[in-house]
């Protein structure tokens, strides 16, 4: 059994501050993706002793990097995602291991958050774009690979408590839905937007294992009661190609008990895998 969690820390260090550590020691985890890391090597990796390190971090200082620990070595990584018409770095890390004899690749992460009618929307897209590029290539390379983060959308209705005040917002357009439509379709898809295109076949490991409900959501905003209110958005997921998905034995979302016992506004996502 492998278990995998995927978490948007919101500055890494900060998080630790507030008890990450404590969860990161306590869960059995094999690996963990982090997302929104904000720092340094030099920061990173003293906060996490007895961790394998693979870190992108951004090119600004204080904005994005991801991140893979893991208890056993990578055996090769990448953070290219084809992209070269702006500043990807930070925002992709792919890592391969071996799982007794079985390849396995997981990638964390983030993705832009947009910003209706300016070009961090489009940034947004562009990225979006060469993700669904990179997808089938992932695939050739493995039959394992599962795509972790923070997507920065919400798929369906489902994904969000208020969803129709969001319609026009970004996290919720049809544009950008769309793109999850065509990930995890399979055939021909109409996406949200109209938009026809060919599906990925990658599963939503989340969502399989909780057809038909609400959530569970995995970000809250820091305004207000949304927390207290599970008034939330499910953009955090773990996408994994088919035969992957079909190893997971365990999906939660882990909330935490309450709003002061959280260490960032992201809970994490955490899946067995019995490979």
């Amino acid at each position: 059994m492998v278990r995998i969690a995927s978490v948007n820390v919101n500055g890494v260090r900060a998080a630790f501050r507030k008890g990450m550590g404590e969860w990161l020691e306590a869960g059995g985890f094999d690996i963990v993706a982090l997302q929104e890391v904000r720092a340094q090597d030099e920061d990173l990796i003293p906060l996490v002793p007895g961790w394998h390190v693979l870190h992108d971090p951004a090119t600004a200082k204080g904005r994005a990097g991801v991140a893979v620990l893991s208890r056993q070595p990578s055996i090769g990584h990448r953070t290219d995602i084809g992209l070269t018409t702006f500043d990807t770095k930070g925002r992709w890390l792919e890592a391969d291991f071996l799982v007794g004899e079985v390849p396995l690749t997981v990638v964390s992460t983030y993705v832009h958050s947009g910003e209706v009618g300016s070009p961090k929307q489009d940034d947004k897209y562009r990225f979006l774009d060469s993700m669904a590029k990179r997808l089938p290539k992932l695939r050739e390379h493995s039959d394992h690979v599962v795509v972790m983060g923070d997507f920065n959308v919400g798929h369906t209705e489902l994904d969000i408590k208020n969803w129709r005040a969001n319609r026009k917002n970004a996290g919720f357009l049809p544009e950008e839905r769309s793109y999850l439509d065509r990930f995890l379709g399979t055939g021909m898809v109409t996406g949200a937007d109209g938009v026809r295109g060919r599906g990925h076949g990658w599963v939503d490991v989340g969502r399989a294992h909780h057809p038909g409900v609400d959530g569970p959501y995995t970000w809250w905003s820091q305004r207000g009661k949304a927390f207290d209110t599970d008034t939330g958005w499910r953009i955090d997921y773990q996408m994994a190609t088919p035969a992957l998905a079909a190893t997971a034995r365990d999906y939660r979302v882990d909330r935490a008990s309450a709003y002061d016992a959280r260490w960032s506004d992201h809970a994490p996502v955490i899946v067995d895998y019995d490979l």
